[in-house]
């Protein structure tokens, strides 16, 4: 299992940022600044996801894992 204090202060980060970026939204702030932050939670929530994946298993299983998350990763940019 991952370290489950690093994900709590990860995820709690991330709450964080999307909070900002709501606030962000409601004062009609710039979009590009808007989408700088959303790619920075974005970036954020992948390394928690490859944190968990890499958590446990043999070399083959994580990689394994990183390839099933890569392509959800793919499919969600769409």
């Amino acid at each position: 299992m991952a370290d489950r204090d690093k994900t709590m202060r990860l995820l709690k980060t991330a709450r964080g940022q999307i909070e900002g970026i709501m606030k962000m939204v409601e004062e009609d702030r710039y979009c590009i600044d808007i989408s700088t932050q959303l790619m920075a939670t974005q970036s954020l929530i992948g390394r928690i996801t490859r944190q968990q994946a890499l958590a446990q298993g043999t070399q083959a299983e994580r990689d394994a894992k990183l390839a099933e998350i890569e392509a959800i990763v793919e499919k969600l940019a769409k």
